[in-house]
């Protein structure tokens, strides 16, 4: 009898363990670089983690932190994250690029996600979007709509992915307006809203009625409401709030869709490291509604290029484009490769100062 209960014991304990195992979560980290309330890039990722959430239910559990500085605080994080028992984690800024590596040289079982970064290991994928797609379309806005002919554009960090665009809006805005100038304030931040505002209060002082921004807060729609007359476009999320002015449209940045694939594959075994780069046809990035501030006519080039570029019959850098020095880069009808829009470190002709070291 004893016995007999013994075995029925051993047999509940085996099923209970099972029956974890069967149950076991998969275990997802973010790493934010500002907070989830920015209304811009940070607010888009944890959109996407709360579908990964929606879409897979009590097979996950998230965990993020905000507002993590680039550089040793991050690789902190991540490694806090992988101890944990974190499968897979998701880092959300170019800076967190080499931190990334790191970590995962001494955790080979986690699989990491870096967005905007280059630097890949066979637990490292980076992906990233086609934001100068919607660059494009902006600057044709912009172009179109400026009466000063001063644009103002708030940048980052003088990186890749923010020339890229500085250049692809600037190409746009010309050729419907060749006498626009653009003037360029670098606030060497993702996200600090007063240095944000204090960006947009220059560039409005210096004559530009229209901005535009890759920096992460609201503070440059807030300062152009402030001023009157200047018109601006949501930078990764929406920021609708301002609309119909001074907000006249947006990049909206979609990473659910990828983030919901990835988790996926780690649970089915299929991750594998890769390097994606998306844009408007794919649907990772997206133009938000283009307001009545706008003129109908304008409104209409402009989805018009949108869907050009997402059906690909359009790439927003094709020749003849110039280097800001004059020398030549794409000729006639010439499409610029991957590989140097990925290294992008020039300006195009017509820009003018120097890129910051």
């Amino acid at each position: 009898m004893k016995l007999t209960a013994l075995f029925a014991s051993a047999a509940m304990v085996l099923g209970l363990a099972t029956g974890a195992v069967a149950q076991d979560k998969t275990k997802i980290g973010f790493v934010y670089v500002g907070p989830v309330g920015d209304g811009g890039w940070t607010y888009e990722h944890d959109q996407a983690r709360q579908a990964v959430v929606a879409e897979f239910g009590d097979k996950v559990e998230t965990v993020f932190v905000e507002s993590v500085p680039e550089g040793p605080d991050s690789e902190r994080v991540m490694t806090q994250m992988a101890l944990n028992g974190a499968d897979l984690i998701f880092t959300t800024s170019f800076g967190y690029m080499d931190s990334t590596i790191n970590v995962a040289k001494k955790f080979p079982n986690v699989k990491f996600e870096h967005a905007t970064g280059y630097k890949t290991a066979p637990n490292v994928s980076v992906y990233s979007a086609r934001f100068y797609e919607g660059r494009a379309v902006q600057g044709h806005i912009a172009g179109r709509m400026t009466k000063s002919n001063i644009v103002g554009y708030i940048g980052s960090y003088p990186i890749p992915e923010v020339i890229r665009g500085i250049n692809s809006a600037y190409i746009h805005a010309k050729k419907v307006n060749p006498d626009v100038q653009f003037k360029i304030v670098w606030a060497y931040t993702w996200f600090d809203p007063a240095k944000e505002a204090d960006a947009a209060k220059v560039l409005i002082e210096q004559g530009a009625d229209v901005i535009l921004q890759h920096t992460d807060s609201t503070a440059p729609q807030a300062a152009a409401k402030a001023a009157g007359n200047v018109i601006t476009f949501g930078q990764a999320s929406d920021m609708s709030e301002y609309a119909p002015s001074p907000r006249v449209s947006s990049i909206i940045d979609n990473w659910a869709p990828y983030y919901i694939a990835r988790t996926q594959a780690v649970m089915d075994g299929t991750w594998e490291s890769v390097n994606t780069w998306d844009g408007i046809g794919a649907g990772m990035v997206g133009i938000g509604e283009i307001s009545d501030a706008v003129p109908a006519e304008i409104k209409a080039e402009a989805l018009a290029l949108k869907d050009s570029i997402a059906a690909g019959d359009y790439h927003p850098f094709t020749g003849p484009i110039r280097k800001q020095d004059g020398s030549a880069w794409l000729a006639e009808g010439e499409v610029a490769d991957d590989g140097t829009l990925a290294g992008m470190n020039f300006y195009v002709e017509g820009i003018e100062g120097d890129i910051p070291n």
